[in-house]
């Protein structure tokens, strides 16, 4: 129910001006003649009236727009602190920066990609620069795709910024193809990379020719695969230590970030057989080597998941196990929970395989937590991941294969134990909840097929326990419990199987051990068909030829006990 309402008036005295208020009143034709005299006498450029009607609920009032006349609104341009105006880039020297490089790599991806090279390479080698600088198309748009959302940020005019950074790349081209005119990059055929880097230390630009020395180095080379191989080579041919060492592993750690980061890159250095899940799985055993060594000795069923690396990879692989190359492990750490953030799925077509490659990534990345990535960081990439898992179309995806409701119902048990997070541990168990609530599963349980119905008793027990066992609320987990127990009553009362045990022939130790069985929920889940056994349990207890037959034979009271406990007929 609306609560009070009144009408607000307001102005704008010039076009720039911002709004503000003039009068408020509860009648309407009050305020609609009061706007259009101050619009008509000149006291106002712009005028307003708004009918605010108050929620009860809330206490807040909800604001409608009945009037707007005069000059419009003068859209102003954000000011910008006096140290932050101007571009981003003011010399060629920025452009070296990690944000520039990155962003370079962004505009400049698909030229890059068709060179075979990256935004560092680009940067250090004057071959690359000159072919840049004469497309003209190529390097007129990556210049466009700078400075237009630039200029829209900052408020600097868009002809302003574009040809300042026209100027800026034609500055950074001349200094590079100057250097490499004067032979700056020396090849490492007729030098020793070791002895170019301590020529090179303590001089002001031994970065910059270290890095076009290492790109010089890449020079057709192609693929990934050759390329790694040769960054391997040079690490190998480094300084043993000290700055000289440095000096060449940091370029070479900065190209491999951006090799590995590109798109594409991955496939083209492990290969095009591994689809995007095993990729990440490689990726993580390459950055937690000895991690996921362990892991696979303590469950060699992860060695089919997480792909062996070899070659150049492996190679790489040892050298971050050994410490080199911190900010290339970070950033490949912070790609694979980037990947499971992103809605692209890492097994299309197969999603029983896709829950069997996070659990493998999940248990790999949480044995690395705290040395690459917080646990946190971590948990909350598998739970965006599991909403993906929990959606309509991915679960019949999931059960299409499967032939019979028992099938699907093993199946979803085994999603709600895989997915992570509170609520899409809801959404798995509803899914769960509603199939062994169904008809068609209470049907399929009742009719007779290939099973006896100790058989099915025995299947639903252990679709019991596996449901007990993923960590569900204590709501969905009860919900679901009662559910197979339900059907599990049913099927044990059509086959009266707890009665003819009680009636059977057979020893009464042996008789006792079925009935705790069942009552435990090791042969029948727990529900009614267990309560009806542990009751029948209890009766042969208590009568006398069943204590007699137990005291002849004390030996057999030693497993009845832990069955007891187990029942809760012992503490």
């Amino acid at each position: 129910m609306a609560g009070p309402v009144h009408y607000e008036v307001y102005i704008r005295r010039t076009a720039p001006s911002p709004w503000a208020l003039e009068i408020a009143t509860e009648h309407r034709a009050h305020a609609m003649d009061t706007a259009e005299d101050l619009l008509r006498d000149g006291y106002a450029a712009a005028v307003r009236v708004t009918k605010e009607t108050l929620d009860p609920d809330t206490m807040e009032f909800n604001s409608l727009t009945l009037l707007t006349k005069g000059v419009p609104e003068v859209k102003t341009r954000r000011i910008m602190a006096e140290e932050d105006a101007g571009p981003r880039c003011a010399t060629p020297y920025d452009l070296y920066a990690p944000m520039a490089r990155e962003q370079m790599g962004r505009v400049l991806e698909d030229w890059l990609q068709r060179q075979s090279a990256t935004a560092f390479e680009l940067l250090h080698r004057p071959d690359l620069a000159e072919r840049l600088d004469a497309s003209g198309v190529e390097l007129q748009h990556a210049i466009q795709k700078v400075a237009v959302p630039e200029s829209q940020a900052d408020g600097v005019p868009l002809h302003d910024l574009m040809r300042h950074y026209q100027r800026l790349a034609d500055a950074t081209i001349e200094r590079l193809v100057t250097a490499g005119r004067k032979d700056r990059f020396p090849s490492l055929e007729h030098h020793s990379l070791a002895d170019l880097a301590h020529r090179l230390d303590g001089q002001s630009e031994r970065a910059f020719i270290m890095g076009g020395v290492i790109a010089r180095a890449l020079i057709g080379l192609k693929d990934g695969r050759s390329r790694l191989a040769r960054l391997m080579d040079l690490a190998d041919r480094a300084p043993a230590d000290g700055q000289a060492r440095a000096m060449v592993l940091v370029p070479i750690e900065q190209i491999l970030c951006e090799m590995l980061g590109s798109r594409g890159g991955l496939t083209d250095i492990l290969g095009p057989s591994l689809d995007q899940g095993a990729a990440m799985a490689a990726v993580v055993r390459m950055v937690a080597s000895r991690e996921v060594g362990l892991l696979v000795q303590l469950d060699p069923r992860l060695a089919l998941q997480i792909p062996a690396v070899e070659g150049p990879a492996a190679r790489l692989g040892e050298r971050i196990e050994a410490g080199e190359f911190p900010l290339l492990s970070a950033a490949l750490a912070r790609m694979v929970l980037r990947e499971l953030m992103s809605p692209r799925r890492l097994r299309p077509g197969d999603p029983a395989g896709e829950i069997d490659i996070l659990r493998a990534l999940a248990t790999g990345l949480t044995a690395t937590a705290g040395r690459l990535l917080t646990l946190e960081e971590v948990q909350n990439a598998f739970n965006e991941r599991s909403k993906a898992l929990v959606t309509a179309d991915f679960v019949a995806t999931y059960v299409k294969s499967c032939r019979t409701v028992l099938c699907e119902a093993e199946s979803l048990t085994r999603l709600c134990e895989n997915v992570t997070g509170v609520a899409n541990k809801r959404s798995a168990a509803r899914w769960l909840s509603a199939c062994v609530s169904s008809l068609r599963f209470e049907s399929e349980m009742r009719q007779t097929g290939g099973q006896t119905a100790a058989q099915k008793l025995g299947v639903l027990a252990g679709l019991q326990k596996a449901a007990r066992a993923c960590g569900l609320s204590d709501k969905d987990e009860g919900d679901i419990t009662a559910a197979i127990g339900a059907i599990g009553a049913t099927v044990e009362g059509e086959a009266r199987i707890v009665a003819l045990l009680s009636r059977s022939p057979a020893p009464a130790p042996q008789k006792l051990a079925a009935l705790l069985r069942m009552a435990a929920g090791d042969t029948a889940p727990l529900g009614p068909a267990a309560d009806r056994a542990k009751a029948e349990a209890l009766k042969l207890f208590r009568a006398p030829d069943s204590r007699a037959a137990l005291a002849a034979a004390p030996e057999t009271l030693a497993p009845l006990r832990t069955l007891m406990k187990a029942a809760g007929l012992a503490a």
